[in-house]
């Protein structure tokens, strides 16, 4: 079956808008207004998840995916899980791991970690994703740290939850990493990158930088990507609904739904 090319808003752009129920529920309103169905739960503040999901479900909004904490996956499992119940969520991922796993023996740790993780979230019907930064891209042997990670672990253990911003930043060719997960990655991220005049690389919105987008796109849906994720870490004075809204309408104008 073909995948569904669902256009979303990772809610980390928006986090310190969401730091308790009534923030996160007056965002939910702004996404919904801008276009956005689906989105991404992360950074939020002491939040109820059941409050959570009715905002969600009060505005016509899909939770299809989240990131929480690598501590809460070790150590506070069952809780997770019902509260992704609640959500009807079934693609959990993590947002970053500590950097004493940037090794290989540090791969092989957090994979023995993750085993049993997996197996528990699968019988939920859930999986797991890894989102990657830049920093796993560091060589070892030849090969990114990323590359080592993807090649030991088992597709149906984990899942790539590409971020196209922090591929390129690390040297890599964001079209060849989605390529090369075709498969295994429901979610990727979508970030755009410009330079400035002192040549430092700034996050920007969806079709105002200089990614090759057309390309970018073009590649996740032949590679069954499912869920298309808008985020903007950083939006440098600007109101992070506008940059939200900016990207929504270029990515519209891309062809995006």
């Amino acid at each position: 079956m073909a995948a569904q090319h669902l256009l979303g808003a990772q809610m980390f752009t928006v986090r310190n808008f969401c730091k308790d129920n009534e923030g996160v529920r007056e965002s939910m309103k702004k996404l919904a207004d801008i276009g956005y169905k689906t989105v991404q739960v992360s950074g939020f503040g002491p939040v109820d998840w059941k409050e959570v999901a009715k905002a969600a479900k009060d505005n016509g909004i899909q939770i299809v995916t989240s990131h929480s904490a690598w501590p809460r996956f070790k150590n506070d499992l069952d809780l997770l899980i019902e509260e992704h119940e609640w959500m009807d969520c079934r693609c959990l991922a993590i947002g970053g791991i500590g950097k004493d796993y940037f090794t290989m023996e540090g791969i092989t740790r957090f994979l023995d970690e993750l085993a049993p993780i997996s197996e528990k979230l699968a019988k939920h019907n859930m999986s797991f994703s890894y989102h990657n930064h830049n920093m796993e891209f560091v060589k070892y042997d030849g090969k990114a740290w990323l590359d080592w990670l993807y090649e030991k672990a088992d597709p149906k253990m984990l899942c790539a939850e590409l971020d196209v911003y922090w591929v390129q930043a690390g040297g890599g060719d964001p079209v060849q990493w989605i390529r090369k997960c075709a498969g295994r990655e429901p979610i990727v991220h979508l970030k755009d990158m410009v330079m400035t005049m002192e040549r430092e690389q700034h996050f920007a919105e969806i079709g105002e930088g200089n990614m090759n987008f057309s390309a970018i796109l073009q590649a996740a849906k032949e590679s069954g990507v499912q869920y298309f994720m808008v985020e903007q870490d950083n939006t440098y004075g600007r109101d992070p609904f506008e940059s939200l809204a900016i990207s929504y309408r270029n990515l519209r104008a891309m062809g995006m739904e």
